[in-house]
Parts: C-alpha cells; sequence; structure tokens
C-alpha cells in the first residue's frame, strides 16, 4: 500500500466508485472510520443540528500510507454521496501550504463553476460553501497543513463528509474523529513484499522477510522502495537486505534508511537525475524536465525515469503523456541529497536549464497554433525535433496537461524576487500560449494569478516598469470580469508606476485605460477628459495612427454624452487622421459614425451625404460587412427623409451582399468598430 497522487489539477469530481483497489490491510482502520461517519456528534447529542459536514481525519507521518487509506475509505463509501466526490491537495511537495484560495477555486471549477479572477479568499470560500449547501458530497482533503486550510474549506451541509489527511491534528475544528496510522501488520506487508520479489523469495525464508517488515517497521512506502531493489536484483537475498537495514537501525527513519540504501545502489546518471528532480516545479517531471535538469537527451531521460518508477523513487502519474511525481515523502531526503553533492552553482544552473527548455517548449506550443505566420513557422522550424509538437490538438493538450507545473514554473521563477530575462520570458511564453490555446476568458484566472506574481516582486523589487505592466494587466482582468471600480485603482496606479518609470507607453496606455473605465462607470465628461491627455501624448511624440484612435474615443465619450458639436468635431479629426495615415478602412469607419452623430443632431441631410461618402471608402477598402451596414444606415436615412423607393433598392443591395440572414448583424457593424472599447489590450512583457 502506498500514498496514491492525486489528479495533477488539485482537485476534480468524481461521480461513481474507482476501480476495485489492490489495497491491503488497515482493516480495523477502516471498520473505525466508517462506523465514525455514522456516529452521533456532539452537536447531535446535545439536540442540535449539526452545522456543518462531519470531519473524519486520517493522520500519519509521510510514507505511512495515509492518503492510499483515505482513498479506501472514499472508495467504499462514495455510493452514499449521490453528488459525487472532490478532491484537493493542500499541501506542496516541500510541505509549503497550498493558499486557501487556489484550493477553493480549483474545487469550484471541478463543480464546473466559475469565479471572478482576483477573486479574494473570503469570497471563493463563500462561493463553494454556497455551491455545496444542500449536496450530499464528499470531500478529500490531502496533505492539509493544519486547521485553518480545512475549516475555510468546510462545508455547511451536515450532509457533506470531508475526509482529511494531515501529519498532525487539526485543532480547533470541533469533532474531529482522528484515525492515527503506523505501520502495516506483518501478514499485510509481506504480501506487499510479494508482489514485488514474488512468492518463492518470501516463502523460502519467511523469517528474513519478517525481519525486513521489521526493520522498515511496516511502512509501506519503504516496504515498497525495498521491494522494489530486491525485484531489479532477481539473485539478492532478502536476509541481506534485513541485515543490512538493521545494522542502520540507529540512523533516522525507516524510510530514510532503505531510501539511502537504494540510493546507494543507483547509477551515477540515474542518482543525480533523481537528486535534481527535488527542483522539478510541483514535484511533476517529464521526460523533458528530466533531460533539462540533468543536461541529457529526452529519451535517456525517459528510461530513466521508468526505472525510478520501477525502484518505487517516483511514480507514474496516469496521463495521456509521459508524467511523474515526486512522492512528498521523498522530497526532503532528495533536496538533502541535493545540498550534498551538487554545488549551489550546479543547481543553479540545472534550474535555469528546465526554465530555458520550458520557455522553449512554451514557444513552440504557441507558434504552431500562428499557422499563417511566417516568422512563427521560420521560428518553429527552427527548435529542435524534440521540442516540436506535431499538431495544434498536440500543442493544447501538453498545455493542459502541464498546466500545474508551469504555473508552479512561474512561482518558482519569481520566488528569488528577481526578474531576470529568464523569467521575464517564461512569463510572457506562459501568458501567450494560454491566450493562444485556451482564450483570455477561460485563462483569466491563471493569468491574473501570474500578473499578481510579477506585481509582488515588482513592489518588493521597486521595480517600477514592472509594476507598471503588471497593473495594467490585472486592470484589464479586471474591466473584462466587471470589477470596473477595481480596474480603476489599478489603472490609476500603473499611471503613477509609469510615470516614475519615464515610460511613456505605460503612462498613455493607463491615461487611456482610466478613460475607457470612466466611459464604463457612465461619467463621459471625466472620460473624454483622460482621453484627450493621451491624445496630448500622442500628438506630442508623433503618434499619428494612435492619435486618430483617441479622436475616435473622444467623440464616442461625448456622443453619449449629448454634446454632438464636440463629437462631430473629434469624428472629423479622427477621419481625417485615417485618411493621412493611408488606413482606408479605419477611415471609412470613422465617417460611418460621423454620419450616426450628424443624425442625433438633427442633420439628416448632411448624415446623407456622408454615409454615402463612407460607402465609397469602404467599397475602396473591401470591407463587405461595413458597405452593407451603410446600406441599411442609407435606407433608414432616405426613410426619414420621405423617399421610401430609393430606400427599398439600398436594403436590397444589403441584403444581396450578406444575405437576409446577417441583416440584424450588420446594422451595428460600425458600433461594434467604434465600442466603447476600442483600446487594444496589449502586454507590456517583451517578445522573445
Amino acid at each position: 500500500m502506498t500514498d496514491q497522487a492525486l489528479d495533477t489539477d488539485g482537485a476534480r469530481l468524481s461521480d461513481g466508485v474507482a476501480a476495485e483497489s489492490h489495497f491491503l490491510g488497515r482493516t480495523r482502520e477502516l471498520k473505525e472510520l466508517r462506523a465514525d461517519i455514522e456516529r452521533a456528534g456532539l452537536d447531535t447529542l446535545s439536540g442540535k443540528k449539526p452545522p456543518r459536514a462531519r470531519v473524519l481525519l486520517i493522520a500519519g507521518r509521510p510514507g505511512s500510507g495515509r492518503t492510499a487509506l483515505a482513498e479506501e475509505l472514499v472508495r467504499q463509501v462514495a455510493d452514499d454521496y449521490a453528488d459525487g466526490v472532490l478532491r484537493a491537495r493542500l499541501g506542496e511537495p516541500d510541505g509549503t501550504p497550498v493558499p486557501v484560495e487556489r484550493a477553493a477555486r480549483q474545487l469550484l471549477t471541478a463543480l464546473g463553476l466559475t469565479a471572478p479572477p482576483g477573486a479574494g479568499e473570503d469570497d471563493l470560500t463563500e462561493a463553494l460553501r454556497t455551491a455545496l449547501a444542500g449536496r450530499r458530497t464528499l470531500l478529500l482533503l490531502d496533505d492539509a497543513a493544519g486547521a485553518e486550510q480545512v475549516d475555510a474549506l468546510l462545508p455547511d451541509a451536515p450532509d457533506c463528509l470531508v475526509v482529511a489527511v494531515s501529519a498532525g491534528p487539526l485543532t480547533g475544528i470541533a469533532d474531529v474523529r482522528p484515525c492515527t496510522l503506523g505501520g502495516l501488520d506483518t501478514k499485510s506487508a509481506l504480501e506487499l513484499l510479494t508482489r514485488h520479489t514474488g512468492s518463492v523469495r518470501i516463502t523460502v525464508d519467511p523469517r528474513a522477510a519478517e525481519s525486513l517488515v521489521e526493520a522498515c517497521q511496516g511502512q509501506p512506502t519503504a516496504l515498497n522502495l525495498a521491494g522494489g531493489w530486491l525485484a531489479a536484483r532477481p539473485k539478492a537475498a532478502v536476509s541481506d537486505l534485513a541485515k543490512r537495514l538493521h545494522a542502520e537501525a540507529d540512523e533516522g527513519t525507516p524510510l530514510g534508511r532503505v531510501f539511502r540504501f537504494v540510493y546507494d545502489q543507483l547509477p551515477g546518471t540515474a542518482a543525480r537525475i533523481l537528486r535534481l528532480l527535488s527542483l522539478a516545479p510541483a514535484g511533476l517531471a517529464d521526460p523533458h524536465t528530466a533531460s533539462a535538469l540533468a543536461g541529457c537527451t529526452v529519451g535517456a531521460a525517459h528510461t530513466t525515469l521508468d526505472d525510478l518508477v520501477a525502484l518505487g523513487l517516483l511514480r507514474a502519474v496516469d496521463s495521456p503523456l509521459p508524467q511523474y511525481e515526486v512522492p512528498g515523502c521523498l522530497h526532503p531526503l532528495l533536496c538533502a541529497l541535493a545540498e550534498t553533492h551538487d554545488r549551489p552553482a550546479e543547481l543553479q544552473l540545472a534550474r535555469a536549464r528546465m526554465l530555458e527548455r520550458t520557455v522553449r517548449l512554451l514557444q513552440s506550443c504557441r507558434a504552431i497554433t500562428e499557422t499563417d505566420n511566417p516568422d512563427a513557422r521560420e521560428k518553429l522550424q527552427g527548435l529542435p525535433r524534440a521540442l516540436r509538437f506535431p499538431s495544434p490538438r498536440a500543442a493544447a493538450e501538453w498545455l493542459s496537461i502541464r498546466r500545474p507545473a508551469l504555473l508552479a514554473s512561474a512561482r518558482l521563477a519569481v520566488a528569488d524576487g528577481e526578474l531576470d530575462t529568464l523569467a521575464r520570458r517564461l512569463m510572457s511564453q506562459l501568458v501567450r500560449a494560454m491566450v493562444a490555446h485556451v482564450g483570455t476568458q477561460a485563462a483569466a484566472p491563471d493569468l491574473y494569478g501570474i500578473h499578481g506574481l510579477v506585481l509582488d516582486v515588482a513592489e518588493r523589487r521597486k521595480l517600477p516598469r514592472e509594476r507598471a505592466a503588471a497593473l495594467l494587466n490585472l486592470g484589464d482582468l479586471d474591466a473584462r470580469t466587471g470589477r470596473t471600480r477595481e480596474a480603476l485603482v489599478r489603472y490609476r496606479a500603473a499611471l503613477d508606476a509609469g510615470r516614475e518609470a519615464n515610460d511613456p507607453y505605460a503612462t498613455g496606455r493607463a491615461m487611456e485605460s482610466v478613460g475607457g473605465t470612466h466611459q464604463e462607470l457612465g461619467d463621459h465628461d471625466r472620460a473624454a477628459d483622460w482621453f484627450g491627455r493621451a491624445l496630448a501624448q500622442r500628438l506630442a511624440r508623433g503618434e499619428r495612427a494612435e492619435a486618430a484612435r483617441l479622436y475616435g474615443r473622444i467623440a464616442t465619450a461625448h456622443t453619449y454624452a449629448g454634446r454632438y458639436g464636440e463629437a462631430l468635431r473629434n469624428w472629423r479629426a479622427a477621419a481625417s487622421g485615417h485618411r493621412k495615415n493611408g488606413d482606408v478602412a479605419a477611415h471609412a469607419r470613422a465617417l460611418s459614425e460621423l454620419a450616426r452623430v450628424q443624425e442625433y443632431a438633427g442633420r439628416p441631410q448632411e448624415s446623407l451625404h456622408t454615409c454615402q461618402e463612407a460607402v465609397e471608402w469602404a467599397r475602396r477598402a473591401e470591407d463587405v460587412r461595413l458597405q452593407a451596414a451603410l446600406q441599411l444606415r442609407l435606407a433608414d436615412t432616405l426613410e426619414r427623409l420621405g423617399d421610401p423607393a430609393a430606400a427599398r433598392l439600398h436594403r436590397g443591395a444589403a441584403e444581396r451582399m450578406l444575405g437576409e440572414e446577417g441583416q440584424e448583424s450588420c446594422e451595428n457593424e460600425p458600433e461594434r468598430e467604434h465600442g466603447a472599447d476600442a483600446c487594444e489590450i496589449r502586454s507590456a512583457s517583451v517578445e522573445d
């Protein structure tokens, strides 16, 4: 019996009972745990209705089989919980607690629910409790670092059950039913060894096998390591291994002794790869990770990883792609070995190689989606074959499967507080790959976390340019999810940071975003003022294309405010600017908006003339949708002017262009072109 890995996303929802497991022993513990589920709690005994879900605690040292016991309990009782099973891991392999907000968001995602990017811990946990209210759900919370994590995720639903796995007690949670694990019973421990070695080697020398179980103190992970070592050496005697372990009985824990013995027998390359896997983000590795860390080929790394799985030193993750997990109980032992055998500079170089490989894979993952971009195709062909994906679908699958490790890589890249070139590139490529394959909206929670990491480091290290970029990106995400006032605060802070860094792009972008936010809030006077400030900067820098676009934004704000004279003046300036810049399509759209405002202002004849001019420019731009929309507008204007025959001609022309089914969408075409958010949202990250 071993600790079983949860899914790599950290949370999932299961609707049925898992397949029959190969669980060994723990009969007494399982019986007691199942009895505790039905046992009356303190609230019930006092005549009150239980306010929250019951909590069962499985406590034990890492390597004691605590997660396997929890999984077996869940398998046995899952049928009693009609709304399925939720799983979440609350600890990183190195023991770092997973933030409650991250765990809550993962659980909500497993339920098929979404929460706004950037939502705080209280909002997320409240949403989770609301989602679970009235449900009969079983929650398995693995690797809980303390009572605070479990308490924050505890449903206010007495029909739910929480099974928590932790190294110690959960003091502070009422009515917790603890189950503390020791070693396996001898019979089960011997059966576990038999699965590795076969029955003959155990039955021919039962005393030696029992002595080996005693040396391992019945700890499942230690027994797995011992069994894996014996399986790899068919001629090795069980008694010799038992004697060796007994001779070192005073040195550390049973798991530590068995691990050191197995590690000492590894070939040099395998031992080095195993040590360096302590650097793998989130304890998750694939052949590329191991190859980059050790500086060997991907094929050699893949073979070594499979060999380490056979020895029990790694777990193979159930995944369409080869992926491996470092057992949490072995992580501190690997870290200690790396510190002893590898110089700090070597570890730093290995980490840099791993992050560089991740950057190149992300580049390849994004580039394969840009089939119409010659530069992207050339860059893709320049990558080694091992780093190229066969299809966009394969790239998307890799991105999805490796997502937890990639996000952990981002956290690792900024953990030391230095935004060096490699960290910048990693952040940039991760954001771009997610947007390319998932879309900005779907990836928003992850993007929010990435930009939040950059902001934390930028503030700590006093880097105003990076701070401005992070605030702009966070403001964009807030604005897209309806958190308009929060976005306004972000944009104003970004403006201050951009001025401090003397970054004209950041300051101009921030001023325009502040204006757009005020417009979203309905304060059109302030919107026009901020757009005007951004326009003044663009004009001073000679950025004519951006200036022409900003004239349009100012005109839109004045139109909403009912100041048609100002709106007409700015639309004329926008149209003139686009014409001078040679942007025929933008010129046509500006003229179409000018005609709209002229109609609002009660000037139908001027509107008719301007609209006819816009049709001609749209024809030159070969913009069929805009031509059709303008023909419909001409038809409406002519009807108001009392010329229904001419109106029918223009309406028929529009229908011939796009067909009757596209008529409704065409009528609003110019409005979409110059809507409230005409500002292109760009990242300030450096392009590789």
